[in-house]
């Protein structure tokens, strides 16, 4: 995608972290962004703070576990602005189902964590790319990954990730395949200073159960990291310039691109799986100088 300016895109997740950071740049390039995420109070906040600097921008709460909801999300967008030329499938939560093991995890973990990660992936896309489709201007998809959907090991979050990379390369490909004006991209992003880690506030009544421990103290080895991840404003940069250059893998990390090398050069090899060590398994949260700002 090469000209934003006076198109209108759709950022799910957008009241704070990755999310606002996009809708913020993409409306600073003179698109008209609908910021859409579940909690209200903080939509309302980033909503009234963008338009301070005069950008065009308009809140809808949207869950996107929820198929109807996203189909609203899209009325909304549509009766405001015409057609919809980008979508930022960037809503996602963490996973708190403990030390257990995958098999163990219980039904509404598992419908809590792919419900939003890759169910509400894929009820944007069968929302909104038919609409790109038929339109036939330039237009792009974007979900928001992670690391953890192309590295092994993750419990249900690298689940739910790994469908989400599936599921956008299997889309970039029908889209070609249809000569459809619709380009796609993945973001892979390692830390990141979010609030990922307090999902937990998030999750419906219906999906809670008493073994969730609710760790909201932003102690945690993993909330520590986050805190001195990259800033989202960065990850946003990048991601605009990677849309314009026409790069399907966005990898703005490049401190685990070893891990990545040695995953695959693995595959290749056709040799059993080494049993991972202590070192290996912590390699990942180690701070790195060429892919972090600490």
């Amino acid at each position: 995608m090469k000209n934003f300016a006076g198109k209108t895109a759709v950022v799910t997740g957008a009241a704070s972290g990755i999310g606002l950071a996009l809708a913020e740049k993409l409306a600073r390039e003179n698109m008209q962004v609908v910021l859409a995420d579940v909690e209200e109070e903080r939509l309302e906040l980033a909503v009234e703070d963008l338009r301070k600097y005069q950008l065009r921008v308009s809140g809808v709460v949207a869950d996107v576990l929820v198929e109807e909801s996203i189909q609203n999300l899209f009325a909304r967008a549509k009766a405001e602005y015409g057609n919809i030329h980008m979508l930022c499938s960037n809503a996602g939560v963490g996973a708190n189902s403990g030390p257990k093991a995958i098999w163990e995890v219980g039904k509404k973990d598992w419908d809590w964590v792919m419900g939003v990660n890759y169910q509400g992936v894929l009820h944007g896309f069968q929302t909104f790319i038919p609409h790109m489709v038929e339109h036939g201007e330039e237009s792009h998809l974007m979900t928001t990954v992670s690391l953890a959907g192309l590295l092994p090991g993750s419990g249900t979050y690298g689940v739910s990730k790994h469908a989400v990379m599936a599921l956008t390369e299997a889309a970039r490909n029908d889209l070609l395949a249809r000569g459809a004006n619709v380009s796609v991209s993945a973001l892979c992003p390692g830390f990141v200073d979010t609030n990922i880690d307090k999902s937990e506030r998030n999750r419906p009544g219906y999906l809670t159960h008493q073994d969730v421990s609710l760790d909201e103290s932003g102690i945690s080895p993993v909330s520590q990291l986050l805190r001195r991840g990259k800033q989202p404003s960065e990850i946003a940069d990048i991601v605009f310039e990677a849309i314009k250059k026409g790069i399907f893998y966005i990898l703005p990390h490049p401190a685990w691109d070893d891990m990545l090398r040695d995953r695959f050069d693995q595959m290749l090899s056709r040799e059993p799986l080494p049993t991972p060590s202590p070192d290996e398994m912590a390699r990942i949260f180690t701070p790195r100088d060429d892919g972090e700002s600490y």
